[in-house]
């Protein structure tokens, strides 16, 4: 059997299915709490979709390039040295993926617990987030091709979803333009660390443009194909989510979504605004349907994951009995592994933390590989590159350097997510190190 088994459309799918989660209907709560200031908090919707199709315009290059399964862990051990694409493939195995799994099935319970009062304490919870992992993870473990296929039907239904939304919403919704008349401020906070975290959850919402580039050695004529799903997939998104964040302010002020005074944002955004706009009947079916929608999230997230942590095991980096695929081409034992990482993760964290330490451990390892395109020009001139990052140098340096405020406002304003990411870079390379050890005498470095 080939091992290139996704066309465009399905690695396009995968990158709109893993885009449009957890963020999109938590991000405007954590927003309106710092910035206040509606067309504010629209203009990092705007500049956050604008990083992305830069980011997703440099992992293009390198996908075209490099195109092997495994993503940046891949791009990084080629540009830099293999400690570093190995702290990369254990990043995207606890934050890449499984927190974000995590993350997403927590909301997803939370929906259900809206719909569903019956299934709103802690425990039920626990136990409806957990379910939809254990029924993600069976079926990716079963067949990439039908997996990829039921990926593809439930992309297709999310994003018919969202358009629905924001045309119901805006045509049909009991919501209030006033909602966006400026704040005391206005656009003041732009520039400021207030802004940067909130563009920390803006990425969070984003993160996912690169879901094809993981899975470039399953994809036809990569060289093609790649580039063509990581910026249409992305910049679909961008339009979408600016969009749903505009019916999201037309249906609630931000003095609402920020949360009451001495409370927590507001988590289930689309649930709120739902009701605010159709009623308790309609938002109800809304909400059920957004509850659909991160299904499709974890779903692609289940997917994609196990590529990394495969070609690290190929490698080396990992141990060997992580990379064997069953049958039917499906790395069976890195599924498991990283749904299990993904449970423990719903039992220990908070949905607040979890986007914080995943959204800053992503922008780390996103800006350098992004800064991977001038370090292999640099290095590997001859090289051959069916496709080049557009705008290039200002595509790829915009990314960097947004990144890196992005992460300096972040050390300062949440140093305990901080440290956390921290330990994980360490954890990353002490275990690349130890696998190093274990190597026979004389074997090449992974």
């Amino acid at each position: 059997m080939s091992g290139r088994q996704l066309g465009a459309r399905a690695a396009a799918a995968i990158v709109v299915a893993n885009m449009i989660g957890t963020g999109v209907f938590t991000s405007a709560g954590y927003q309106a709490a710092s910035l206040h200031d509606p067309m504010t908090m629209l203009l990092t919707w705007v500049v956050g979709g604008v990083i992305a199709l830069c980011g997703a315009a440099s992992y293009a290059e390198l996908g075209a390039m490099l195109p092997r399964v495994g993503g940046e862990y891949v791009y990084l051990r080629e540009a830099y040295h293999p400690a570093v694409g190995a702290m990369s493939g254990w990043a995207s195995l606890s934050a890449g993926f499984s927190a974000p799994i995590a993350a997403a099935a927590i909301l997803f319970a939370a929906y259900v617990g809206a719909v569903i009062p019956g299934l709103g304490s802690s425990t039920a919870q626990h136990v409806v987030a957990i379910g939809l992992i254990v029924a993600m993870t069976a079926m990716h473990g079963f067949d990439t091709v039908v997996g990829g296929a039921v990926q593809a039907v439930m992309t297709a239904a999310k994003a018919v979803l969202i358009a629905g939304f924001v045309l119901a919403g805006l045509l049909l919704g009991d919501g209030d333009w006033g909602h966006l008349a400026s704040r005391a401020g206005g656009l003041d906070n732009v520039g400021t660390s207030a802004f940067a975290v909130s563009l920390m959850y803006v990425s969070f919402a984003y993160s996912g443009w690169n879901a094809a580039a993981y899975m470039a050695g399953e994809i036809e004529a990569p060289q093609r194909n790649l580039p063509r799903a990581l910026l249409l997939g992305t910049g679909s998104v961008m339009v979408l989510y600016i969009l749903l964040n505009l019916v999201f302010l037309y249906a609630l002020p931000p003095e609402v979504l920020a949360g009451a005074p001495g409370q927590p944002p507001i988590h289930e955004v689309g649930d709120a605004a739902a009701r605010a706009l159709f009623g308790p009947t309609a938002g109800t079916l809304v909400s059920t349907l957004i509850a659909l929608a991160l299904v499709s999230a974890v779903s692609a997230m289940v997917m994609t994951g196990p590529r990394v942590y495969t070609a690290m095991a190929d490698d080396g980096a990992l141990p060997a009995w992580l990379g064997r695929r069953t049958a039917r081409g499906v790395p069976l034992r890195a599924v498991v592994l990283q749904g299990l990482l993904a449970i423990v993760i719903v039992l220990a964290t908070d949905l607040g933390g979890v986007i914080r330490y995943v959204g800053f451990t992503l922008a780390v390892f996103a800006a350098l590989t992004v800064a991977a395109v001038f370090v292999l020009r640099a290095r590997q001139p001859a090289a051959t590159r069916p496709y080049r990052t557009i705008g290039y140098p200002v595509t790829p340096l915009l990314f960097v350097v947004t990144s890196a405020w992005i992460a300096q406002a972040q050390i300062r304003e949440n140093p305990r997510e901080s440290l956390w990411v921290g330990a994980t870079l360490l954890g990353g390379a002490a275990l690349y190190a130890a696998f190093q050890r274990r190597r026979p005498a004389g074997a090449p470095p992974s």
